[in-house]
């Protein structure tokens, strides 16, 4: 009966008991402090994951929390090891605390973490589940991965080097820069796609150093190329330095 106590500490957390099953439950926590100490541990994370926007839970969120814990079999707190006489007598020595278990704790965070994402989404959902389907990328990482990608590149004399990808399928361009200087102070790198009059046209900002992965601005597909050029802090409408690197589309490789 304990044991199945133990095994409530998730529900508990998440106010999916009724009315007898927290009764006994809160009377096994007044004496347990390991479950204390379980369910203040899930009543943060609970705080931490759920959104700022309370919603109605599905009239089956009771049954899915408490279907997700029957399929993970809890361990119960750890017996005290009984110490010899002479161990006893032996007061110069720091009492051994006991490690908690870690398992029933994992298998309650992620019943917490299934009513959670029950609530916010209004579906059943177990993380225990494939759930590859749901799985989705950046905008960034799509033109990256798209199989029409090209890319060029440009080496800087310091040792940084910038790479611009560009997918006419995804109608965008991805720059990624690696160990990047830091612009000279109240400026900022600025980015542009240029067409093939030679026009610029804003888009983005690099104010900091180091690496990075910028998805630009604007439509791509007609672009001929994209430039850096350091503009004040803000950014500019049009350059007004010269470029410091000039990525020629029409060289990109696969």
């Amino acid at each position: 009966m304990t044991d199945s106590l133990h095994a409530l500490s998730g529900a508990y957390a998440v106010d999916a008991l009724d009315d007898a099953e927290r009764a006994a439950f809160e009377r096994h926590l007044a004496q347990c402090v390991d479950c204390q100490q379980e369910v203040a541990s899930l009543r943060e994370a609970t705080a931490l994951m759920t959104d700022e926007a309370a919603l109605t839970p599905p009239p089956e969120l009771r049954a899915s929390v408490l279907a997700g814990i029957k399929n993970i079999r809890p361990i119960p707190p750890e017996a005290a090891v009984e110490r010899d006489a002479a161990e006893e007598e032996r007061t110069d020595v720091a009492p051994v605390l006991q490690m908690r278990p870690r398992r029933r704790r994992i298998a309650a965070l992620v019943a917490v973490a299934a009513a959670i994402m029950v609530i916010a989404g209004g579906v059943a959902y177990q993380p225990w589940q494939d759930n590859s389907s749901r799985t989705t990328i950046s905008a960034a990482d799509q033109v990256l991965a798209a199989p029409d990608v090209k890319h060029v590149s440009i080496d800087f004399d310091d040792g940084s080097k910038a790479t611009v990808f560009h997918s006419p399928s995804e109608r965008r361009a991805v720059l990624v820069a690696r160990d990047m200087a830091a612009p000279p102070r109240g400026k900022a790198f600025e980015l542009w796609l240029q067409d093939k009059s030679g026009g610029m046209t804003p888009a983005g900002l690099m104010t900091t150093p180091g690496d990075k992965k910028i998805l630009l601005r604007g439509d791509a597909s007609k672009a001929t190329g994209v430039g850096i050029t350091v503009e004040p802090e803000g950014g500019s409408k049009k350059p007004t330095t010269k470029p410091i690197a000039l990525f020629e589309l029409d060289e990109a490789e696969a």
